[in-house]
């Protein structure tokens, strides 16, 4: 059925509302989910809605904590989210990681102690929004093995950059470091299908086109040896600088209940204008080759913001149901 992603918001926050969030942090997840389901992103959208809910009623999660933003250096902000949503975190400390930027040229800002943040460029886009580079990188719970493994010891732990550009943004990419999200595993599981080889191993280490099998073993890095490297860069800013959980340490992340996920977001804000005003046009210089090209495109620039979406029945009348609870 179509259902506008306004409705999709209203909705999504009176859930959360009704499982134990607070108007404030409901809100912010809720434009979260919004966003995604705005944008075709359905992994990170209403899919996502249930194990929300069922986390705030277990405690696993908190829908009522304030965060608590410092800024221990001065070129760096950190916001702790106390076990709570990324996303209210996030928002708490945005203001002084952009003019922290704006005043040095660049900042870092960590959150540190939140739940998954499901879509790291929906961060990153907000980053962009004030006119800055913004880039970001998060962990999330062990499925993914060394090249050679059959044991998971990091997340899919995705990196995003959004560009800013005239009234939107100039580039924007936001993937996994893993071969695939692990949520498409999910759901290829729960559809009956198969999945192509080169996504996951079995618990042998082998590689396989079975979703269940790969939900016993792993998953394995974009690019092999490539992806692992950034994975582990990833791990190490995520979990180390921020002063979070190492993915090894957190338990599925839709697990219904269980210790918090206490994963950790790292973002770098740049000023493009830092060192001259050349920025734009190197950027222009590289857009102008590939839109020459026929087929080739910069990552972000065929992006479809949509105000009224597809949601399986099914799907919705869930919705519903949680947001009557």
């Amino acid at each position: 059925m179509k259902i506008t992603v306004q409705e999709i918001e209203a909705k999504s926050k009176a859930a959360l509302i009704a499982h134990g969030a607070a108007d404030m942090q409901a809100g912010h997840v809720a434009r979260a989910v919004a966003r995604a389901e705005a944008l075709g992103n359905v992994i990170c959208g209403l899919y996502y809605l249930e194990s929300y809910c069922t986390q705030l009623a277990s405690g696993r999660v908190s829908g009522t904590v304030y965060p608590i933003v410092s800024k221990p250096r001065l070129g760096a902000v950190k916001s702790d989210a106390q076990f709570g949503f990324a996303q209210p975190a996030f928002a708490a400390g945005l203001a002084q990681a952009v003019s922290t930027a704006r005043d040095n040229g660049i900042a870092s800002y960590a959150i540190s102690n939140a739940h998954t943040c499901t879509s790291l460029g929906y961060f990153t886009e907000q980053i962009a929004a004030h006119g800055l580079i913004g880039i970001g990188m998060t962990n999330a719970s062990p499925v993914v093995a060394p090249p050679n493994g059959n044991k998971a010891v990091i997340g899919t732990n995705p990196i995003a950059m959004t560009v800013p550009g005239e009234g939107k943004p100039a580039l924007h990419f936001d993937f996994s470091t893993s071969a695939v999200a692990l949520g498409k595993i999910t759901m290829a599981k729960a559809a009956g299908q198969q999945i192509p080889l080169g996504w996951a191993v079995d618990a042998d280490g082998k590689p396989t086109t079975d979703p269940e099998e790969a939900l016993k073993g792993a998953l394995v890095s974009a690019g092999g040896y490539k992806g692992w490297g950034f994975g582990l860069m990833v791990e190490l800013l995520a979990a180390g600088m921020t002063g979070s959980v190492n993915s090894l340490d957190v338990k599925g992340l839709k697990l219904p209940d269980g210790p918090p996920h206490g994963l950790g977001q790292f973002y770098i804000l740049l000023d493009p204008t830092t060192y001259g005003d050349h920025f734009n046009d190197r950027f222009a210089r590289v857009a102008e080759a590939v839109a020459a090209q026929d087929g080739a495109r910069i990552p972000g620039l065929s992006r479809n913001v949509m105000t009224e979406v597809d949601v399986p029945d099914a799907l919705w009348v869930q919705v519903e149901a949680l947001a009557k609870t």
